[in-house]
């Protein structure tokens, strides 16, 4: 049964180091908080436990209802900051599709809190009289993941390239995810594997 048990603790660690390798100690710090609410709270998560090599970015689109019409939050290029984030700050999310003015299905780029931050508090510009277009990721600069990408894959990427916030691209672009998206549902995942392994402990399997 120690055995077992460090095995579980072990794994639980590796996950955490996954995700907290190439950051800053500033965020290493506030995705421990994280994590650990995750393994504090209840496994109450809709995503269907298939492992966590099996796990894709659909699966996380799906609590989320990004795939509905509309549940994606986007702006124009030609919206100013302003709108932008008191647009962010009413949905209670850190980044927002750009798309280009008059095609809603022409991505652009991405605009994020972070932009907010370094582009127009910083440097100490007006929110009011700057567009999107002027602070935002462009698209050639933009990295993304399909929905058919792995969670892990996704995560692994997200710490490598230092970033919060992914578009989702399936030729079009179908939705968005973040690290917190992403270390919830590898913890749930986690849960589920444990409860299995519990279970089997107990005598529920035959």
């Amino acid at each position: 049964m120690q055995g077992f048990t460090k095995a579980i603790r072990s794994q639980g660690n590796r996950i955490k180091l996954a995700v907290l390798q190439h950051m800053g100690m500033k965020e290493s710090f506030s995705l421990m908080n994280l994590i650990a609410h995750f393994q504090s709270a209840s496994p109450t998560s809709t995503i269907p436990h298939k492992g966590l090599e099996n796990t894709t970015v659909a699966e996380i689109l799906k609590t989320k209802g990004d795939e509905e019409a509309g549940a994606l939050f986007w702006c124009s290029t030609n919206d100013t900051v302003y709108d932008a984030v008191r647009q962010m700050t009413q949905h209670n999310i850190g980044a927002l599709v750009v798309v280009k003015p008059g095609d809603h299905q022409l991505l652009a780029g991405i605009v994020t809190e972070r932009d907010y931050l370094q582009k127009i508090i910083v440097q100490d510009r007006s929110s009011k009289s700057t567009r999107v277009g002027d602070i935002m990721t462009q698209e050639s600069k933009l990295i993304t993941v399909t929905s058919d990408t792995k969670i892990l894959q996704a995560m692994e990427l997200m710490t490598d390239k230092h970033i919060r916030h992914v578009p989702v691209i399936d030729q079009k672009v179908v939705g968005m995810i973040s690290i917190v998206d992403v270390v919830r549902a590898i913890i749930d995942q986690q849960h589920g594997e444990v409860k299995r392994l519990n279970e089997y402990i107990r005598g529920d399997y035959y």
